[in-house]
């Protein structure tokens, strides 16, 4: 599972690949819990094991991509 995290005033994006086991309900609750107070910080574990920490105020958004396994690269036909 992939979150994409837009930062405030920062044109790049922070993209953070989750573990293949990450419980998705328990991710979007942990990013409200963090987002819910102006002094939180956002803490999400990727899926090597680094730890990355934003803090909430300067979170712009936060996309949580969806848990398939379906990741095409290249030129795919249907």
């Amino acid at each position: 599972m992939d979150v994409r995290i837009g930062i405030i005033q920062s044109a790049r994006e922070l993209d953070i690949e989750l573990p293949d086991g990450a419980d998705r309900e328990a991710v979007l609750a942990s990013i409200e819990e963090a987002l819910g107070s102006a002094e939180g910080v956002l803490w999400l574990t990727d899926k090597r094991g680094r730890r990355v920490g934003v803090p909430s105020a300067k979170v712009a958004f936060v996309e949580v991509g969806a848990m398939s396994d379906d990741r095409r690269v290249g030129f795919g036909g249907h």
